[in-house]
């Protein structure tokens, strides 16, 4: 008999929404006007918006606390600026990176005039003072590793690592990947970008999330062709 993990999903489609006729967000957690006792921040992972934004326009955000701030576009590009002084563009393929403090703020423009663009942004709480301020951009192909999970986020020395590990994976139906945690013991958040999965005995859909505690490993199953996931392991320490 399988005992399932301990787990708790996120379905796509009790998501809040926050909206204006020229920008869209899904929120897998509280965020703006959208308040739900159950959609809690997982672990230090507060933030997670998928986010669709119109031709030549710019949203801003002002962070709340002491974060990593990920960006992940899906279709498109988007440009990055900062109140720091940063500056990037990251296209489909390419995962950016930073830190930024509780009142900074950040602006993305959709470097496109007539197409929309989708990205994924992601805050992660810092737990401690980060010495080394990170703006990375990692570039990655889904195309190259099929049916396996492939970590994106940059490696930095001992002193200076991030506190989680995020990797990406597109799988033919009935690919299956094993996840195996740091030291034995990672809580794991797994979100569905493409397609459909079983993980560890649930079912997800496009843009569902599941939440797993304390794991050591975790079995995935792709369900449908061409099918992608995200994972940010977050390692427990003890």
């Amino acid at each position: 008999m399988m005992v399932q993990k301990k787990a708790k999903i996120f379905l796509a489609e009790e998501r809040g929404l926050n909206q204006t006729n020229w920008f869209r967000s899904w929120n897998t957690f509280n965020f703006g006007k959208y308040k739900n006792g159950n959609k809690k921040p997982f672990d230090n992972i507060y933030l997670l918006n998928d986010d669709t934004l119109a031709g030549g326009r710019s949203m801003s955000m002002l962070i709340e606390e002491y974060s990593y701030v990920l960006l992940l576009p899906v279709v498109g590009a988007v440009a990055y600026k900062d109140s720091l002084g940063n500056e990037n563009l990251a296209a489909a393929g390419q995962l950016q990176i930073l830190t930024l403090d509780k009142g900074d703020t950040f602006q993305i423009t959709n470097p496109f005039q007539e197409e929309p663009i989708n990205f994924l942004q992601i805050w992660i709480r810092a737990e401690k003072e980060i010495t080394v301020p990170v703006n990375s951009l990692s570039t990655y192909d889904v195309n190259e590793f099929q049916n396996s999970l492939l970590k994106i986020s940059p490696q930095y020395s001992e002193d200076s690592k991030l506190p989680f590990d995020i990797s990406i994976g597109k799988f033919s139906g009935r690919g299956e990947s094993t996840y195996q945690a740091k030291n034995n013991c990672s809580n794991l958040f797994v979100f569905v970008i493409e397609g459909a999965f079983e993980v560890e005995g649930r079912l997800l859909h496009a843009r569902d999330g599941l939440a797993l505690s304390a794991i050591e490993y975790a079995e995935a199953e792709a369900l449908s062709q061409d099918a992608i996931l995200l994972t940010i392991e977050l390692p427990l320490i003890f």
